[in-house]
């Protein structure tokens, strides 16, 4: 493993002084990156790297990798072309279409293809799985601090970016592998502080119950989106949530406060027939921005990726992007005003989801959760994670959510349980072979992958999909 490690380094090493080379040569950089927490933080990354060095850059959301996509960049005025978090499964694609410019692809996915012109970085190359081991924020810091060490300082970005992939969900919800390297960059240079502690979104700025609410993963049944719920819980285990007249946040509580919450939450679970151990997920690393002030969503690593997820998927990129470079005062209202909106979306689809059930269609090996009339393209993502998590469908089972995009096509978004990944399941490369096969495209990782397909072909992709993913699901659940 050392071995890969210090071969992708200088790989790394390879990307970094081309793209010094090319901006020495005056070109124009075209930055093309995926819209969720990671893609974000990659572009906020690169772009700050660029232009500490003098690059012009102009920056372009990429929702996928397609016929049109390509087109528009071998058209586009820039001589060379930085794709962060996306590209990876599209090689053969992107060598036939974008031949004229300079092409860098900084990403993690799955890969498909074979780069020959394209300086394309990615761990999987070496052996190293970008799903647990390095995001492609990560992937794009470490292009960046090889261009300079000056550019050290967004460590704590890449950290943001990786758990918003959620590449801390393992045992200790703690990121590992090339993440961990990052890590240490940031602590040492006294940028990032690392605790152990109860992991909710708003632990140092909602109001405890507030926070326990918004708790989405894990999901909580009974208690994610549910604050009376919530409220009722903390009272049976005498823990006041104000003092005085002021709200107490997680950070209040004591110890001992901080343990009781935990013994109700397992006794809560318990008590409605789901399983207790779920709240030993909320036990994990947490990653405290210093430089942030204190109280603000941009301090915890967590509630920052949340941020820059919401106003990607809410289409808002650019305000996303605003906070990766820097911005705070109105920007950062702003992006707490469309993490709301993109709460309350979530909550509808869940609540609407679970009152009816007719949209739940089961097959022997997954459950397809058909969004085509309700759920926005851009959420399917998020409220399949949401659902995976809570317990709603057993671990055998795969879960995909649907939805129709303005084109008419299908876009669906699958996740698997790690127990099914560790008996095979590989949803990205699953879901990149089939979608080519039926005219669409696909990708991701093992665990967590999504497709687009045309609509005249979805029955038989899902079918397809079923029948591919039964054969590892069978033996588990006869």
């Amino acid at each position: 493993m050392v071995i890969s490690h210090n071969l992708f380094m200088s790989k790394i090493r390879d990307a970094a002084e081309e793209i010094t080379s090319t901006i020495s040569h005056n070109s124009h950089f075209l930055v093309g990156y995926h819209f969720d927490a990671d893609g974000l933080a990659a572009a906020s990354i690169i772009t700050k790297a660029l232009h500490r060095i003098g690059a012009t850059i102009h920056l372009k959301v990429v929702k996928q990798i397609d016929l049109e996509t390509l087109e528009n960049f071998q058209r586009a005025t820039s001589d060379a072309i930085v794709l962060v978090d996306i590209g990876s499964g599209y090689l053969d694609l992107i060598n036939e279409l974008v031949k004229s410019k300079r092409m860098f692809v900084l990403d993690h996915h799955q890969m498909n293809g074979v780069a020959d012109e394209i300086m394309h970085v990615n761990p999987h190359l070496f052996g190293i799985d970008g799903g647990k081991e390095l995001s492609g924020a990560g992937v794009a810091y470490l292009v960046a601090k090889a261009m300079s060490e000056e550019n050290i300082d967004l460590s704590p970005l890449a950290i943001v970016g990786s758990v918003g992939d959620m590449q801390d969900k393992n045992d200790r919800r703690e990121l590992r592998g090339l993440n961990s390297i990052i890590l240490r960059d940031a602590v040492e240079a006294g940028l990032l502080k690392v605790d152990t502690d109860i992991v909710i979104y708003g632990r140092e700025t909602r109001p405890i119950h507030k926070a326990l609410s918004h708790t989405v993963n894990p999901f909580l049944p009974g208690l994610s989106g549910e604050e009376d719920n919530c409220l009722a819980l903390l009272a049976s285990a005498s823990i006041p949530v104000k003092t005085g007249d002021r709200w107490r946040t997680l950070m209040d509580l004591t110890k001992d406060e901080k343990q009781r919450m935990l013994s109700a939450i397992v006794d809560y679970l318990t008590s409605k027939g789901f399983e207790g151990s779920t709240a030993i997920n909320l036990i994990g690393n947490v990653y405290i921005l210093l430089k942030e002030e204190l109280w603000t969503p941009t301090r915890d690593a967590r509630e920052y990726a949340t941020l820059l997820n919401a106003c990607g998927r809410m289409g808002r990129p650019s305000l996303a992007i605003a906070l990766g470079l820097g911005e705070r005062g109105a920007t950062l209202e702003e992006a707490s005003r469309v993490l709301s909106e993109h709460r309350k979306a979530l909550a509808d689809y869940i609540s609407f989801i679970n009152s009816n059930r007719k949209v739940v269609e089961s097959f022997k090996s997954m459950v397809v959760i058909h969004g085509e009339d309700f759920i926005n393209e851009n959420l399917t993502g998020a409220v399949s994670s949401m659902l995976s998590s809570s317990e709603t469908f057993p671990d055998w089972c795969a879960v995909v959510v649907s939805a129709k995009t303005k084109t008419g096509d299908i876009k669906i978004s699958a996740r698997a349980s790690e127990e099914l990944t560790r008996r095979g399941v590989n949803l990205g490369s699953i879901l990149q072979n089939l979608a080519r096969k039926y005219g669409g495209f696909g990708g991701g990782h093992d665990v967590a992958a999504g497709a687009q397909i045309p609509n005249s072909k979805w029955k038989d992709f899902i079918e397809e999909l079923d029948c591919e993913l039964s054969g590892f699901s069978e033996k588990w659940n006869p």
